[in-house]
């Protein structure tokens, strides 16, 4: 019996002290990410690493609705940061203010937008700006319907066309660069805010031509070819170069976050943010995209430190701007 009581003195004693140390459960936070498709790989390879980094304590949700879809659900308070492969648009602003969400605009990479074929398709190799709205203007519908449509010389083929859906941001840079206006084109493509869809449709069919990310392009470009752009400066292939060097356009294009301004102080959202634009260029660059001059990220830095709200682009469609006029534009209300 004595033995016993000692038995259960030291158990108790081993309880208590093991109460008394025990480090508390800290609870898991969650930061709510979507948007588009086009930012999706860059997003998800941060939210990877910084989770990685969290030890679990925080969980990033990334979410493929396309710019448009992404903008909808942050401007009703959905999530905390919109991916978005073109700037946020008036009636999207408007959106927002009615909803009393403001935000910080943060360019994070630049991509080259990818007109692409089949790769047995041996009769083009480039096209002008001016075949490209031939084959997408809203008139091209019901008559531009084979290849030899476009040129006589190009084969008696049916043209099968794949390129973004309309809530994608994709689908708004592509249409305003080709047809001088966002959101027109012809009806009669195969539509998806989901680029895997369309890569597949190229990959496919010996007469697609498809508008794809420069990422959804790479690592499939032994199963599809890139065409050139001849934007009226001869004859340019989208990479990291002509990007830089501003030769690619008007097919180069910014890519962005907005994060919710009322969150921004919120630890786990200043951390990932702040880890995204410190650790995000090797991130960038290995999914394909191209990473901004590293003063672009301390500017970046600096605007989110201070809260600076609003967009450089005044909520109207720009195409073919450079890096530097990228980074010129101050955000305002």
């Amino acid at each position: 019996m004595q033995k016993l009581g000692i038995a259960l003195v030291t158990n108790v004693f081993i309880l208590t002290a093991s109460l008394l140390t025990a480090q508390p459960v800290l609870a898991q936070t969650t930061i709510k990410i979507d948007g588009s498709s086009t930012v999706f790989p860059i997003a998800e390879a941060v939210a990877e690493e910084f989770q990685a980094l969290k030890k679990g304590q925080t969980r990033v949700t990334v979410g493929i609705a396309g710019t448009g879809g992404g903008f909808k659900k942050f401007c009703r308070g959905e999530t905390d940061v919109s991916n978005a492969s073109r700037p946020i648009l008036k009636e999207e602003m408007d959106a927002c203010k009615a909803a009393g969400i403001s935000y910080i605009e943060l360019p994070i990479a630049f991509d080259a937008l990818t007109l692409a074929v089949h790769p047995q398709n041996t009769w083009v190799k480039d096209m002008t700006l001016a075949d490209l709205k031939k084959i997408w203007s809203p008139d091209a519908q019901g008559k531009i319907m084979k290849w030899k449509d476009v040129r006589p010389e190009w084969p008696d083929l049916p043209l099968k066309l794949y390129g973004a859906g309309a809530d994608s941001g994709t689908f708004d840079y592509f249409t305003e660069a080709v047809n001088g206006k966002a959101k027109s084109i012809r009806a009669d493509y195969t539509p998806s805010e989901d680029d895997n869809v369309l890569v597949q449709g190229i990959e496919n069919d010996k007469g697609a031509l498809g508008f794809i990310p420069y990422a959804y392009y790479a690592p499939h470009a032994t199963r599809m070819k890139a065409l050139g752009i001849n934007g009226g400066k001869g004859v340019v292939l989208p990479s990291e170069k002509t990007v830089i060097d501003g030769s690619y356009a008007p097919m180069s294009r910014p890519l962005f976050i907005y994060v919710k301004a009322s969150e921004a102080k919120r630890p786990e959202i200043k951390e990932f943010v702040e880890f995204f634009l410190t650790k995000g260029e090797p991130l960038i660059q290995e999914v394909k995209y191209v990473p901004l001059p590293k003063s672009a990220y301390v500017t970046s830095l600096a605007r989110f430190a201070a809260g600076e709200t609003g967009t450089g682009f005044g909520g109207t469609p720009e195409v073919g701007l450079s890096i530097a006029q990228i980074l010129a534009k101050k955000p305002v209300h």
